[in-house]
């Protein structure tokens, strides 16, 4: 198989490790096939594709997810670097709500994180010059674009940096705290 997944703590967040071909060349991988992704659960009908590359070490994006009736499942991957990505649950009514899952993607090895739909998402880069590709399954929808404040102290979330070493947005600095949010999603 080419496909290994591994389900993590939060149901319905994985992580994907396509197996890397590799010779005195260099290395084949199949990113992405969608009957072996099917196969393992994840049959979405992935419509965009976005890439960002943040300069520095400890640059964090998130925590972004979109609302009814736009929302997005996403499949992410590094493409140079390496990051810790964080999965938030948003759905009422699930036994781990308001609780994070984490992973380490590198480009090195290739690993995808997906990321349900009713998830918030964010991660923080652990080398300078990170480039991260995702798919996601719906199309940005500025009226549903949300977020919640990456290092909110309700969330609990371990994030493996001096925060006076992260570089954010001013956008997602100004996100909401997760005690004043009413979530769209339910379980």
């Amino acid at each position: 198989m080419t496909l290994v997944i591994e389900p993590l703590e939060l149901h319905g967040v994985v992580l994907c490790r396509p197996k890397k071909f590799a010779d005195p060349r260099g290395y084949f991988m199949e990113t992405y096939n969608q009957r072996a992704y099917a196969e393992a659960g994840i049959a979405c009908d992935f419509v965009q594709d976005n890439q960002s590359h943040s300069a520095r070490r400890g640059t964090v994006r998130g925590l972004h997810f979109q609302t009814p009736p736009e929302p997005q499942s996403k499949l992410v991957r590094v493409l140079r670097g390496s990051i810790f990505d964080v999965a938030v649950d948003l759905r009422r009514g699930s036994p781990t709500y308001g609780r994070f899952c984490s992973a380490t993607l590198t480009a090195a090895k290739g690993e995808q994180l997906f990321i349900p739909v009713g998830f918030a998402h964010g991660f923080l880069t652990l080398e300078p010059d990170t480039e991260v590709a995702y798919k996601t399954d719906g199309f940005y929808a500025p009226s549903c674009d949300a977020g919640l404040f990456w290092n909110d102290p309700d969330l609990g979330i371990a994030w493996p940096v001096d925060q006076a070493d992260v570089t954010v947005s001013e956008k997602d600095a100004k996100l909401p705290g997760f005690r004043t949010f009413a979530s769209p999603f339910a379980c």
